[in-house]
């Protein structure tokens, strides 16, 4: 009759259908347990015995694993349970997402009575942060419709694409608009305003295989990073001693500004408190939440009643 209940309960109802499982399982021992699964990747080996238990000899052993979609079989193209009780997933994607059970019935000995547990977990897919450096800078510019400004930009984008390309990095140009402002001492002039991002090539477009520690994405942003900054302090010293008049086009100096960006996939947040065992990752937002577009917070939603909501 709980179990009956429960398979129509809502999401604002499902702890209470937890807590209804403690008193339908008179002899039962329950465990909740959180385990996090790289999105399409093999998932760890999810054991359906307890940290005492693991080692110990059990007598006639009877494991049943229950997940969201009802009762799971031994085996299919994306899941196996080993004949020890093991869960495996393979490929793992956001709608497996939810919460498993496990139950295991066994006798400690043959002269005693049998013994059960329930081992509940909540698996959860996740993925790496999209993680980027925005910078904004501004050069003084030609007349704001003169072709030299499009050359210009082409040529900068060009220069910062090389400057990070055996980093495996790359430069996007997210924003190029040129203005008219008006200066207290020099009266107006053209200004073109540069945003740009320095973010790390995928894998696949990656030209060459970077060797372990070099792979670490933040390590080689940090390097672009640095790289970029001195590019742009060389600028200002090559001005500094220029004794001809300054170019028409040249970079302003102190203009120069970078935030660090993170970005997680629609449907997916960070949450450090929520997930301590996963603080950096985006995990897929669970049910009572959503994320609509890039960012990093799962925000509430009571209409959501599913992992990876994208709205609400």
């Amino acid at each position: 009759e709980c179990t009956r209940k429960g398979e129509d309960a809502t999401y604002g109802l499902r702890i209470n259908l937890a807590i209804k499982i403690l008193f339908c399982l008179k002899h039962s021992l329950v465990f909740i347990i959180k385990v996090y699964v790289r999105l399409n990747h093999n998932s760890p080996r999810i054991l359906c015995v307890t940290k005492r238990l693991r080692n110990s000899e059990l007598i006639d052993p009877i494991f049943q694993w229950h997940g969201p979609g009802g009762d799971l079989v031994t085996e299919n193209q994306t899941v196996k349970i080993t004949p020890t009780g093991t869960l495996l997933f393979r490929h793992f994607k956001n709608e497996f997402s939810g919460v498993y059970t496990c139950s295991l019935v066994f006798k400690p000995t043959i002269e005693q009575d049998e013994k059960s547990y329930l081992i509940k977990y909540i698996i959860y897919a996740y993925s790496d942060p999209n993680f980027y450096y925005e910078f904004t800078a501004r050069y003084h510019a030609a007349p704001c419709n003169s072709i030299y400004n499009t050359s210009f930009e082409k040529k900068l984008l060009q220069i910062l694409t090389k400057l990070v390309v055996e980093l495996s990095c790359e430069v996007a140009l997210r924003k190029s608009e040129c203005h008219h402002v008006k200066m207290q001492r020099a009266g107006m002039q053209n200004e073109i305003f540069f945003t740009f991002t320095v973010a790390s090539l995928d894998t696949e477009k990656g030209k060459s295989v970077c060797q372990k520690s070099a792979c670490d994405v933040t390590r080689r942003l940090r390097k672009a990073k640095d790289l970029i900054e001195k590019f742009f302090s060389q600028q200002v010293e090559v001005l500094g001693k220029r004794t001809a008049p300054l170019p028409e086009i040249y970079y302003i100096e102190g203009t120069l500004q970078m935030v660090w960006v993170n970005r997680c996939t629609p449907g997916y947040g960070i949450n450090p408190l929520l997930h301590p065992d996963c603080p950096n990752c985006c995990v897929v937002c669970s049910p009572g939440s959503y994320n609509p577009r890039e960012g990093t917070h799962c925000l509430p939603c009571n209409k959501s009643l599913e992992y990876g909501a994208t709205h609400c």
